[in-house]
């Protein structure tokens, strides 16, 4: 087993660490090409599957991507800054805009697939509505994609009778969003809590994020409840970890 002093780490960690630094340092700028695994195995003097390896790091890590024929390349895309707080605040879905809005600035945001059935609601969902064992459930499920990247999974839970009729049961609900239909329904969100943790994708997770072997997804699981203490939607999200910056403000 190789030394875990850095003088003697793996060839393959070596590499990767001198082709970060050379990333971060600028030498190889967004969406610029590396070497290859011929030209790493030239510099280095190492076999193939070396090369190999010291690249899939960098994929794993997120920093560089695989064309297919084409070679490895520095990620150009930018990362989102999810603000946790300020995209929940009323002034932005009571307004009609698009939680997403403070944070894509000029970027095109799409959600090209969108699921919208009802069905008994499955016990965690029960438990997090407050609602009796199998009640029916809306369940909206999408996928956003971002300058034509998928970066997020969303599967929204709202009680089925209170939605009813409403434009929540629809593909578009509308400007403002689920939040703002929520406010015409009497069942307004005025408080919100976040659950976030991290683990590796699914197959079905990293198929429809395009996510390269080895990157985590986050996963944040967020309650929304109206006057009183009643929950009105449970939204679990699965994100493209190497798409995002979390970020939170709060005075003391």
């Amino acid at each position: 087993m190789a030394d875990q002093g850095t003088g003697r780490r793996p060839k393959y960690q070596r590499i990767a660490a001198e082709l970060r630094e050379a990333i971060q340092a600028g030498d190889y700028e967004p969406g610029g090409r590396l070497p290859g695994e011929n030209d790493l195995m030239a510099t280095y003097g190492v076999a193939r599957m070396t090369a190999r390896q010291a690249l899939g790091v960098l994929q794993s890590e997120g920093l560089v991507e695989a064309r297919k024929g084409a070679g490895v390349f520095v990620r150009s895309f930018r990362p989102i800054r999810r603000r946790g707080i300020q995209r929940l605040a009323e002034a932005m879905w009571g307004s009609g805009h698009s939680i997403w809005a403070s944070e894509i600035g000029d970027r095109t945001l799409a959600v090209d697939q969108v699921d919208v059935t009802e069905q008994p609601a499955p016990r965690h969902v029960a438990i997090a509505l407050d609602l009796a064992s199998d009640t029916a459930v809306c369940v909206r499920n999408r996928r956003f994609v971002l300058d034509g990247k998928p970066v997020l999974l969303s599967t929204s839970y709202l009680p089925a009778a209170l939605v009813a009729g409403s434009a929540i049961t629809q593909e578009d609900s509308g400007p403002g969003g689920t939040y703002a239909r929520l406010a015409e329904l009497g069942a307004k969100p005025v408080h919100f809590r976040e659950e976030i943790r991290c683990r590796m994708p699914s197959a079905d997770e990293a198929d429809r994020l395009g996510l390269g072997s080895g990157t985590p997804v986050i996963l944040i699981c967020r309650t929304a409840y109206a006057n009183g203490g009643r929950a009105v939607e449970l939204n679990e999200m699965t994100l493209d970890a190497a798409s995002y910056v979390l970020e939170y403000e709060f005075d003391n």
